[in-house]
């Protein structure tokens, strides 16, 4: 047979019957013809078809059979594979079959998994057969902007704006500190961003102007995915041949592994670098509430979910020990490769390291941890000679200069265009904070409404970096994410954390990215009220609620849940639960059973959910953009102008600090805008899907005490809408 016959093989796993059918389709056609459907003539409506154009595929062959659990009539069809969709396998179900469809792909990440089943479902039992997911590496390629490139490269240099220039030869300095946010900050801003730093040393490996980096890195509040993706961005830099310094007063694992990644790594004699190793722990207050008269009752779905331990439980839970092991484990594992491979060691050398103690710099420099021990102003007459510049000053540029220099001045976008959403915080219903602490579904709806009509954009990268929140508006999100994947391809890249509610949003996306220290999965629910009706006794303070209707006093205080009322909160809580666990069971394309044995509330590693199939493929950012590319139809080798539309807009406080006017009164208005616009949400019952804490003390926000309060918190609602309003208008 000539090689170009394709032989594809399907399996029917029909709902009311155990067997399962296979069958061999050939076809002397290679490459376009690679699905093959398999449906009852009744039911090709209702195949899930997410993710692909909404027309039927071209029929090219046809056949019958006959099966007494697949109707009278069952069709085979051929079909012509979606020129918009190049890579990946899909599986797609409808009420009385699963279809699968292999497309051609190229970087394999394998999931497996057991179908099971019983006679009320009819799911069929068995070996789940492995699948092999191909996806472009995603590896940042440095290459060098030469001819024409490069002279166009000048011209638009030299007609830039006053403020991004700088004299050639100087370095490149940024002080890395703190959460490290994942949303571009405003010209106002006085904290760093995780993406900013990224794009900065995008550009300055470009840029001929930038001979090195200076990496000044202190104490660091952001997780390991952060960590992960900073280093991709920083061996990208060293491609270009430029130097890379790194300089540690303060630190432990994470500035170190940080550190690690530059090429010269400096220390001062007395540093505080602490690499003793990882540890987690738990605190919890069910012994101090219970003294006090204060009766958490929390309803918690997922014998994983740790959300409300610290204040129900007096110790840590089996099922939560044996979760946060596994979790250290990776993550400890991830270090110390890390680790290894940045400086030339063995596995076993970082282990030793760790479990020796060092605390003497003069030990680290010995072993070849660091480059050398010196201060900040021997590093500082070193750059004197590496910039070029008088002997009295160090030609540099800093972060927040050196990031109003437009990437299209380098010539690294490009005519096609990928939207960036960001995702960052808890979330919760409503427009969110407007410092960008939080994500509002209104406002993330919109931002997303507004990508899915806009006809230039050809793909969206969702970055999330979320504990998760309110389970509504998870639910809301997921929802206008499944409808923009209808129109163009939706793209997942997880950040430090996308669990619980942050999991539900990256549920409605084609692909899911995880890094292999994300924290992710934690599919389940948590609610809760207190009770403080034995505080109350003590204290000798007396309410008394007057209702209608049997739930009413569902959130009282006062009292205890009664026998009803708690099996209704139980109920209402699993129906959130299941509601979310089939969500993700359809997204995965998982039997529920199958889902069941990975959800219960457990959170993962990026590397663990990838074995057990909650996430797609590893990787940052480059990953994404990559699978986003290819999905498009746009050449990975190729630019393109990604458009953010989540840039934070400043908060008065950030104004004021920024030195455009102001008094520590006023600094102080800026705070009672947040508070005002807060108290102003609703109290109605909500479900928080959150990953490690329960976040709310109850089921409803507190409503304000007058009128008064509640006018005066209105008003200054109005404070931060005006400043968006001004900031956009600058923009």
């Amino acid at each position: 047979m000539a090689s170009s016959v394709v032989q594809q093989s399907f399996a029917i796993r029909a709902l009311s019957s155990r067997t399962l059918i296979h069958r061999s389709v050939s076809s002397s056609r290679c490459g376009a013809y690679r699905s093959v459907v398999v449906l009852n003539s009744s039911s090709w409506h209702g195949i899930e078809r997410r993710g692909l154009p909404r027309k039927q595929p071209q029929v090219l062959a046809q056949s019958t059979l006959s099966s007494p659990f697949l109707g009278e009539a069952s069709s085979l069809y051929l079909s012509r594979q979606s020129p918009a969709y190049p890579s990946g396998r899909r599986t797609f179900s409808t009420a009385r079959a699963t279809a699968e469809t292999e497309y051609p792909s190229s970087t394999k990440s394998p999931s497996e998994g057991t179908v099971s089943g019983n006679e009320n479902n009819g799911a069929a039992e068995g070996k789940q057969e492995i699948v092999r997911k191909e996806y472009p590496s995603g590896e940042m390629v440095f290459e060098e902007i030469e001819g024409f490139g490069r002279f166009m490269q000048s011209v638009r240099m030299f007609f830039a704006w006053p403020w991004q220039k700088f004299k050639k030869g100087s370095v490149l300095t940024m002080n890395l500190s703190g959460a490290l946010q994942e949303q571009l900050g405003s010209s106002f801003a006085n904290t760093v961003s995780l993406t900013q730093v990224c794009q900065n040393l995008r550009k300055a490996a470009h840029d001929p102007r930038v001979v090195g980096l200076f990496l000044k890195i202190e104490p660091l509040g952001c997780g390991w995915g952060k960590i992960q993706e900073l280093r991709r961005h920083i061996e990208y830099f060293k491609k270009s041949g430029k130097y890379t310094i790194a300089y540690v007063e303060t630190g432990g694992e994470k500035e170190y592994m940080l550190a690690s990644a530059c090429n010269e790594l400096y220390v001062p004699p007395g540093a505080y670098l602490s690499l003793r190793g990882l540890s987690v722990s738990g605190s919890f207050l069910g012994g101090v509430l219970e003294k006090v008269g204060v009766e958490p009752q929390v309803q918690r779905i997922g014998k994983y979910k740790s959300a409300g331990d610290q204040l129900a439980r007096k110790d840590m839970s089996p099922e939560n020990r044996e979760m946060l092991t596994a979790l250290l484990d990776d993550l400890y594992t991830g270090f110390v490769e890390a680790t290894a491979a940045a400086r030339g060691k063995e596995k076993a050398e970082v282990e030793a390291l760790i479990n020796e103690g060092v605390y003497e710099m003069e030990a680290l420099k010995a072993g070849g941890w660091i480059t050398d021990i010196k201060y900040a102003d021997e590093i500082e007459e070193d750059l004197k000679k590496r910039t070029g510049g008088k002997e009295d000053k160090v030609l540099a540029v800093d972060y927040r200069r050196y990031s109003r220099v437009k990437e299209k001045t380098l010539g690294l976008t490009g005519r096609d265009r990928i939207a960036v959403i960001r995702a960052a915080g808890g979330i919760s219903r409503g427009k969110g904070g407007r410092t960008g602490s939080g994500i509002g579904s209104d406002a993330l709806i919109q931002q997303l409404r507004r990508v899915r009509d806009n006809k230039r954009i050809k793909a969206v990268i969702l970055r999330i970096d979320s504990p998760g929140g309110d389970a509504l508006a998870s639910d809301l999100m997921w929802r206008e994410l499944q409808m923009v994947a209808k129109e163009k391809p939706v793209i997942a890249s997880m950040v430090d954390v996308a669990a619980s509610g942050g999991y539900y949003m990256a549920m409605g996306t084609d692909t899911i990215v995880a890094e292999d220290l994300t924290i992710t999965g934690s599919i389940g629910v948590v609610t809760g009220k207190f009770s403080l009706a034995e505080l109350y006794k003590r204290a000798g303070f007396s309410k008394e609620i007057i209702s209608r209707g049997k739930f009413a006093e569902l959130n009282a205080d006062n009292r205890s849940f009664t026998e009803e009322e708690e099996d209704y909160f139980a109920k209402s809580a699993m129906h959130a639960y299941k509601t979310f666990r089939d969500k993700a069971a359809l997204s995965r394309k998982m039997s529920i059973e199958q889902l069941e044995e990975v959800a219960q509330g457990r959170v993962w590693t990026g590397k663990q959910a990838l074995e057990k199939g909650l996430v797609d493929v590893l990787g940052g950012f480059s990953q994404a953009l990559a699978i986003a590319k290819e999905r498009a139809g746009i050449p990975l080798n190729q630019n393109v102008t990604l458009i953010e539309f989540s840039r934070q807009t400043p908060s008065l406080g950030a104004l004021l600090s920024s030195g455009v006017g102001g008094s520590a009164q006023l600094e102080s208005l800026a705070s009672l805008v947040e508070v005002g616009r807060e108290k102003l949400l609703s109290s109605a019952p909500q479900y928080k899907m959150e990953a490690f804490e329960l976040g709310d003390s109850g089921l409803g926000a507190r409503e304000m005490g007058s009128d008064l309060e509640e006018g005066a918190g209105a008003l200054l609602a109005l404070l931060p809408e005006f400043l968006e309003d001004v900031t956009n208008s600058r923009e």
